[in-house]
């Protein structure tokens, strides 16, 4: 198993936090009213806070000093109800900001889980599954916590220091002066662990997609993995994975500590230069006793934002390095849907049926996975409507590439493939998918009912479930089960047999009516018992189809109307099965090595 690679490349470079929060930002906008409303209670909280210690100042400078009680219990329930206020106040903030936060993160899974449905297979040959679904589940809910805890919050914490420092300048300048002096040492503290920290968090980042992609690949492979008794060799990889992800947030909880302590370290250090010098002043007459109180009070509410401000950098940079993959992600350039002319249409197809261009037409088409290793080399193709066409030679010879190419999965590097006349990379995408049936060696089927499966809810092909089952003989188990069609599809189809999947699989072909059907060694998982009985089905399910037929068993394609023989991408025979016989070449030799083992 393979993890490296892609990690990786996903750490460097660098990062702009402006152009991604602007980019960011169009997301929130929708939510514009919740947010302004949250803009506006901010300084109401931030005015809550700073008057409590102003307050206090005035109940002990005015009252308790004095010994004067009346009026005081009017301060204290000046005091109560600003604590009462401002409670509230920040139940309206919290509310908000998760509500806009549980929404935005909903739009922005929406709109990745779009975009990754539309991306070339080609993407998901490089990209481990378990990498895709960290970004689109632990990478969004990094998001969700920036809300609740990060962009606004920031924002009535500058506030509130602002506030703070206004106070105490207009209450005494010099004391305020000299408590202040911390700031620079404060402001060089938080530039450098802000640089430290993004580092560190996006490789945290990258390393959980390498740990989720092995495990999704584990759990995949769960049976070869103990047929070949390969559990101990797994827990070795895992743990090295799982030892990499730890040590990746060693520095992060480093510079969390690191900071935390730092900014405790100043914020006593500030509170004793405040009694040391305010002391002093007290003594001489200077300043009252309650003003240093207030001092005291509103540095510790100065501090304690900042105090925060490793957990609000936690979340930040989470967010940052998160957003980073996830834009990654959605610049990945997505197949094309709706690209090119609608040519396809139906008096198109009658038109090019009466001056008889070819169905489809592979005009010396070269193609390969990876440079300077053809799979296709210069292969060329002539089907005509109607035609069944076999396509048999060596495992890795190219031929699932004909079909995937002929789809659109991958996009032809060199040479032109056309249908109906018309190049399919000109066409509308989707009209060319619906107009080519896949059945593959490995039928995927889908949690929900068989009916869903088959019909994989268009409404248009759920109106034929039971006669494209009929067609290929699914319905002679389906039929049997206690709730038939609604039967239960357990994960990956695990309770039916391979045979039982396949025509299901079948089944969804036909439900689609495609004009062009690809069976890509759709029979070699079924047993002989099976095969025997969908014979007559896969007939049925041709008749009036064009169809290319991808066999290893050369007993099902003997009847084909022509037979295709490629060796290493190329293209070496082509003929009716009894012509190939005759030519004594390269399918003769696969003919009579196959029934010779008979």
């Amino acid at each position: 198993m393979h993890h490296g690679g892609i990690y990786e490349e996903e750490i460097a470079g660098k990062a702009y936090d402006r152009v991604l929060l602007r980019r960011f930002a169009r997301y929130v906008l929708p939510y514009r009213l919740s947010i302004s409303i949250v803009v506006l209670i901010l300084p109401l909280v931030a005015a809550c806070r700073l008057a409590q210690p102003w307050i206090i100042k005035l109940a002990i400078d005015g009252h308790i000093i004095t010994g004067k009680l009346a009026g005081l219990e009017t301060i204290a329930l000046g005091f109560l109800g600003i604590l009462l206020g401002e409670s509230l106040l920040s139940f309206l903030e919290v509310y908000l900001l998760q509500t806009v936060g549980q929404r935005v993160m909903s739009d922005i899974r929406s709109e990745l889980y779009r975009h990754v449905m539309h991306l070339p297979v080609s993407w998901f040959d490089r990209v481990p599954v378990g990498s895709a679904v960290t970004r689109l589940t632990s990478d969004i809910e990094v998001l969700g916590e920036m809300f609740a805890s990060g962009i606004i919050t920031i924002i009535g914490d500058v506030l509130l220091l602002i506030g703070i420092i206004s106070v105490m300048l207009w209450m005494n300048l010099k004391l305020s002066l000299v408590t202040f002096t911390i700031l620079p040492v404060l402001l060089y503290v938080a530039y450098t662990f802000r640089r430290r920290m993004r580092k560190s968090f996006r490789e945290v980042r990258a390393r959980l997609g390498k740990m989720n992609g092995f495990l999704n690949e584990c759990i995949s492979g769960i049976s070869i993995i103990q047929i070949f008794n390969r559990e101990r060799d797994e827990e070795r990889r895992f743990s090295l994975l799982n030892a990499s992800y730890r040590d990746a947030n060693t520095p992060v909880i480093f510079w969390d500590a690191s900071l935390y302590a730092l900014v405790e370290a100043l914020s006593s250090i500030a509170v004793a230069l405040i009694i040391w010098y305010g002391g002093g002043e007290i003594i001489t007459g200077a300043l009252t006793f309650g003003v240093l109180v207030a001092f005291i009070q509103y540095i510790e509410k100065f501090f304690a934002p900042i105090r925060d401000l490793s957990a609000k950098y936690s979340v930040m940079q989470g967010a940052m390095a998160s957003l980073e993959r996830i834009f990654a992600l959605l610049d990945t350039p997505a197949n094309q849907i709706h690209q090119g002319s609608e040519n396809l249409s139906h008096e198109k197809a009658h038109d090019s049926i009466k001056t008889e261009v070819p169905l489809i037409e592979f005009r010396n088409v070269s193609f390969s996975y990876q440079d300077g290793n053809d799979i296709l080399s210069g292969f060329s193709l002539t089907v005509q409507r109607g035609e069944r066409i076999a396509i048999v030679g060596e495992s890795g010879g190219g031929k699932t590439t004909i079909t995937r190419l002929l789809t659109r999965l991958y996009e032809i590097e060199r040479g032109t493939i056309l249908l109906q006349g018309v190049d399919i990379r000109e066409l509308n995408l989707a009209e060319v998918r619906r107009r080519v049936g896949v059945v593959l060696q490995d039928p995927c089927l889908f949690a929900g009912s068989i009916e869903f499966n088959i019909c994989l809810g268009d409404e248009q092909a759920r109106q034929r479930v039971r006669q494209a089952a009929a067609a290929v003989g699914a319905d002679r188990f389906i039929n049997r089960l206690a709730r038939g069609f609604e039967e239960e599809v357990r994960e990956r189809g695990s309770n039916f047999s391979v045979g039982e999947k396949q025509l299901i699989s079948f089944a969804r072909a036909v439900a689609f009516n495609p004009e062009i059907l690809v069976l890509d060694e759709a029979t070699a998982s079924i047993d002989t018992a099976s095969e025997q009985m969908i014979q007559e089905g896969i007939k049925g399910m041709m008749q009036g189809r064009t169809s290319l037929v991808i066999a290893h068993r050369l007993s099902t394609i003997q009847d084909a109307d022509r037979i295709v023989t490629i060796q290493h991408g190329i293209k070496v025979e082509e003929g009716t099965h009894e012509q190939l016989l005759l030519a004594d070449g390269i399918y003769s030799r696969l003919h009579q090595l196959q029934f010779s083992q008979l």
